[in-house]
């Protein structure tokens, strides 16, 4: 049986815990398998011993982008690493949002404020939201009425001083509505669908800790759902070798039942849920094993 190891972080004031972790390790064991948790920075690991790394919960490297994404080249040189190297450097820059709209899938859209973009870029005469093409768990991110410009200013000028480059989008209403949905795909296939709430709330500052995942619940996508969560990761380079996949989506700006659209694409480190969706673990057991031993 094949050797494999589930890459998270060391645990920090920012990191959430990963209890998807612990089932995984456990259920591949019992399948016979020999799998380890590593730590993606950890300079002692032999990542050539492994037959298969699966990045699972390196939920710091938004901060430590260059770094971590040398680290995955070099992996994915001394091993097969999942998602592949290059994959995870595109979609460790939310500009590839541009990329999809570019491709026909129906995207929330985005402008984007590079270091020395000015303020006057933002919007005013919607509600919008501010965050950063590298992020995760909501890090650095707010919700700004037109009003409010000089705080979102602020918090602009903040992320470029820490070489951030910021996404600007409309606040999509919807979301207070029927929330967000992840669709999740394991080894090609639906594994299996969640709906959360609304994660940004009115005058929440963007440097603060926020409950990335509120409400979480089982959801059966719709058809249009699946078609657009499809679109997407059929536009992603090198898609025939993405072993996972979650691909978040909101209702469009007619509001609940408007056409789904893509919030973002997580190919890099997602959440799989596996606590409210127990079922799922023998399939991404299965799927593991079967891609270490590809």
């Amino acid at each position: 049986m094949p050797r494999i190891a589930l890459v998270t972080c060391r645990p920090g004031p920012e990191i959430s815990v990963d209890r998807d972790l612990p089932v995984l390790v456990g259920a591949l064991r019992e399948v016979g398998a020999e799998a380890d948790a590593v730590c993606w920075d950890d300079e002692t690991v032999d990542w050539s011993g492994y037959d298969l790394a699966v990045l699972r919960s390196t939920w710091d490297y938004s901060w430590r982008a260059a770094e971590f994404l040398a680290w995955a080249e070099r992996c994915g040189k001394e091993t097969r690493l999942a998602n592949p190297a290059e994959v995870v450097r595109w979609n460790a820059d939310k500009r590839y949002l541009g990329e999809l709209a570019a491709a026909g899938v129906p995207v929330v859209p985005t402008r984007y404020l590079a270091p020395g973009d000015g303020a006057d870029g933002l919007p005013v005469d919607h509600e919008y939201v501010v965050k950063p093409t590298s992020g995760a768990g909501a890090r650095f991110a707010a919700r700004y009425t037109p009003d409010e410009h000089d705080t979102a200013a602020g918090q602009l000028a903040r992320m470029h001083a820490e070489g951030f480059t910021a996404m600007v989008q409309p606040y999509v209403k919807g979301i207070d509505v029927s929330g967000e949905r992840a669709l999740q795909f394991y080894g090609g296939r639906l594994l299996h669908a969640s709906r959360k709430g609304a994660v940004l709330t009115p005058g929440t500052p963007y440097d603060s800790r926020k409950v990335a995942h509120p409400g979480l619940e089982p959801w059966t996508p719709t058809p249009a759902e699946l078609a657009v969560a499809e679109r997407a990761l059929a536009a992603v380079p090198r898609a025939p070798e993405l072993l996972y996949a979650r691909v978040d989506l909101v209702d469009g700006e007619d509001g609940a039942g408007g056409e789904p659209r893509v919030m973002e694409l997580e190919l890099v480190e997602p959440n799989l849920f596996l606590s409210l969706h127990t079922g799922s673990v023998p399939r991404v057991v299965d799927a593991i094993v079967a891609a270490a031993a590809g």
